[in-house]
């Protein structure tokens, strides 16, 4: 499973929702399970994929599975999603694979 976070460095939204689901997957221990990027929209590259994924407000957290990178499963802007969400929305991504 994949995670990205788009945002920008300076935000502090964006760094708190990167904490937020760096925090969860330890504490779920579902680290080793999902990778996290960051995907910075202030760069050429984290504004394209962003562009591609319609995400129009920052942070923007999309759940999605490894295989299938253009998929997008959950999807949370301009906020962090609760714990409970991410959960569910992991735990639906799990039975799938």
């Amino acid at each position: 499973m994949l995670i990205e976070i788009y945002g920008k460095q300076e935000c502090d939204l964006c760094h708190s929702a990167r904490k937020k689901v760096n925090h969860l997957l330890d504490k779920w221990s579902m680290d080793d399970e999902v990778d996290v990027e960051f995907m910075d929209t202030d760069t050429v590259d984290g504004a394209a994929e962003a562009d591609f994924f319609d995400v129009f407000e920052i942070p923007g957290v999309l759940v999605k599975p490894k295989d299938n990178q253009d998929e997008v499963v959950a999807r949370w802007e301009g906020e962090a999603p609760s714990s409970d969400e991410l959960r569910e929305s992991l735990e639906q991504l799990q039975k799938t694979v």
